[in-house]
């Protein structure tokens, strides 16, 4: 597997956040909805990564959103169906918490969903450091949200 930064807009990688946002809009009411769609991850201050096999068929997908000098935010993490159980998400967690350190990143935040549907992702996030905290950015307290940073420094 490699993971490099990659462009939101390939048609694989489409059909891969298609299917994330229609998961995410299943499983939580619009308001409560926070994934990113192809052009926002292609804003400023938002890097993009995929991971790939070396046939180049598409695994899952992170980015790192800056939401300051010394904050950033896990935005987009997704694996690919066909992928799970393969370490993909472990491996492009560590990827972004590489590239929040080298950044120089104090803090590393994210928001996922209080189901059962994310209970996985919450242990991947678990299992290497997060902790559950406040809301944090933009965000407020919401039933269907839950709210973790790592401290990197």
């Amino acid at each position: 597997m490699t993971i490099h930064q990659d462009d939101p807009h390939r048609p694989d990688v489409l059909d891969l956040l298609g299917e994330h946002l229609t998961d995410m809009f299943a499983e939580s009411p619009a308001e409560s909805v926070h994934a990113l769609d192809p052009t926002a991850l292609t804003r400023p201050g938002i890097t993009f990564w995929t991971a790939r096999r070396d046939d180049g068929s598409l695994l899952g997908c992170v980015a790192l959103k800056e939401l300051g000098p010394a904050d950033g935010e896990l935005k987009s993490m997704r694996t690919a169906t066909h992928a799970r159980g393969q370490g993909v998400g472990a491996a492009l967690l560590a990827r972004v918490v590489a590239e929040a350190s080298d950044r120089g990143y104090r803090t590393l935040h994210l928001e996922t969903g209080t189901q059962d549907y994310f209970a996985p992702a919450r242990r991947l996030y678990e299992r290497a450091g997060f902790v559950a905290c406040p809301p944090f950015a933009d965000y407020r307290t919401d039933p269907y949200s839950a709210f973790y940073r790592l401290t990197l420094t």
